[in-house]
């Protein structure tokens, strides 16, 4: 019978996900949001930023900015993109 694969606390034997693949954002994990966090994070947010490029400039993972972002107010939404399905009637016509 094989064995199970060895899994040390701590370690990213046997995890998914993005801790396995970048570690780097084990850095600032689980560590309080100080205010120039936050208006770093409005700042990145009013200029349209993907929240992957926001993770890496922030050092935190994707799920804790747009957990953030939620409890502060913060749109994530871009805001120069116009919804899907949506054209001109000059773009209609042709």
């Amino acid at each position: 019978m094989a064995k199970a694969a060895l899994k040390r606390p701590g370690s990213p034997i046997g995890r998914k996900g993005p801790r396995k693949a970048n570690p780097a954002y084990k850095r600032r994990a689980r560590e309080p949001w100080t205010a120039a966090d936050v208006s770093k994070l409005k700042q990145l947010a009013k200029g349209n930023t993907p929240t992957g490029v926001m993770s890496i400039k922030l050092q935190r993972p994707v799920a804790a900015i747009r957990s953030k972002a939620q409890r502060e107010g913060i749109s994530l939404r871009p805001a120069n993109r116009s919804p899907y399905n949506r054209r001109t009637k000059a773009a209609k016509r042709r």
